[in-house]
């Protein structure tokens, strides 16, 4: 990707309030920053100070600038994305685009949101997976059939295929009723945003962010992740059946399957389900990846770090979690609480859990540098300061804390 001044200029055009009500009707924008390791361009915040004739405000990066998600940046709903994550300005602009739809759904008052605990708990039956595969690829066909009638046949064998899902599986379809509520609307925007920048046809498009449907292990393997595409499609799909759809999308408790499932006007029923050798296969490799995940991690080389006692996660990245029995590794990073004390571990972590995603027991890192030795505390590079008592053992170094 080019240097980003070439970019911020593009960006403030682009991003012109005509422009967004192309994608979703009264879309307005928050504050939003882009950044690297060193640098924050921050816009549109109401607290930003800028030189005359400056659309932004240039700051050093600090932690609270990680992944690309919504923050709250003194106390204001902020889109944050990393450039360095991103090598051309098409995907750039449409992730912005939708990072600011959180934004926006924040100043809305948006409280349709998912427990995320039931993601990372999410069971593996065989049934469920059987049916939501289908179900995807149903949902997939909708969106590319151009005769109307197979259309329709598909959209509602679809909603047939998850009422069937909804007999056995209430409580955690709930979990993916809401994931698609909050996120489909959010890749909604973001692929109107994607595809206005590419010259590609915009059946190629829809291809490209409907391999996330098809793929049936990504799909039994991400949940979380899944559900973007599921929402997505169906937000296409209620452009066509029903235009002005997004004019009432706010201030409702009706998730956005309760809105589409609307859209049926015949009733199929599911009976008995087969499961196929496929599923089986599916299955099993999701969880043997989930198994080598962690091995893979245990395994490697350098100092091996074990923290444990009372330590609270503050927050995390849920789309980048693996849960595995009583383990979640947390791929991007982990913020928690010991001591009183708040530390930011940017790195690959293990929690070992007890009564809930916060509740922590265990910590297990790797570090590359030998923690210094304090006698009442090691101070570890890139972490700080670890107050607590500590012990050499074979499998590494054991910091217990209060």
């Amino acid at each position: 990707m080019k240097g980003i001044n070439e970019y911020l200029k593009q960006i403030t055009h682009d991003l012109a309030k005509e422009n967004l009500n192309r994608y979703w009707p009264g879309f307005e924008t928050v504050a939003y920053a882009l950044y690297d390791k060193s640098y924050v361009y921050l816009f549109n915040h109401p607290r930003m100070k800028t030189k005359k004739h400056c659309d932004y405000q240039i700051l050093n990066w600090n932690d609270q600038f990680n992944g690309c998600t919504l923050i709250l940046h003194n106390d204001y709903p902020t889109a944050i994305v990393n450039i360095e994550m991103y090598d051309d300005y098409n995907n750039l602009y449409s992730i912005l685009v939708h990072e600011l739809f959180h934004g926006f759904q924040y100043v809305k008052g948006e409280t349709r949101l998912a427990d995320e605990v039931q993601g990372i708990t999410y069971p593996l039956s065989k049934e469920n997976v059987e049916l939501r595969n289908r179900e995807r690829s149903t949902l997939f066909n909708a969106v590319l059939e151009n005769n109307m009638i197979k259309k329709k046949r598909y959209l509602n064998t679809f909603i047939a295929l998850r009422e069937k899902r909804a007999t056995t599986l209430n409580y955690y379809l709930e979990y993916e009723n809401l994931i698609e509520t909050f996120e489909g609307p959010a890749w909604y925007v973001e692929l109107k945003a994607y595809s206005e920048k590419n010259p590609i046809g915009y059946t190629s498009i829809l291809k490209k962010y409907g391999q996330h449907l098809k793929d049936k292990y990504e799909s039994t393997s991400e949940i979380r992740r899944s559900c973007y595409s599921s929402g997505l499609f169906m937000c296409l799909l209620l452009d066509e059946f029903s235009p002005g759809w997004k004019e009432s999308y706010w201030g409702k408790e009706e998730t956005l399957y309760d809105i589409f499932k609307k859209l049926s006007d015949d009733v199929i029923k599911i009976n008995d389900v087969e499961i196929s050798p496929e599923t089986e296969e599916v299955i099993n490799h999701s969880i043997q990846n989930r198994k080598d995940t962690f091995e893979s991690f245990e395994q490697q080389t350098g100092i091996h770090l074990f923290i444990e006692g009372e330590i609270t996660a503050e927050s995390y990245d849920p789309m980048n979690i693996v849960s595995y029995e009583n383990k979640l590794l947390h791929m991007n990073f982990l913020k928690v609480s010991m001591n009183n004390e708040d530390y930011l571990i940017q790195q690959p972590v293990i929690a070992y859990c007890k009564g809930g995603l916060k509740n922590i027991v265990k910590l297990h890192l790797i570090v590359e540098k030998d923690p210094t030795e304090n006698g009442d505390s090691l101070t570890v590079d890139g972490i700080g300061k670890i107050k607590g008592t500590y012990k050499k053992r074979e499998n590494g170094l054991h910091v217990y804390v209060n």
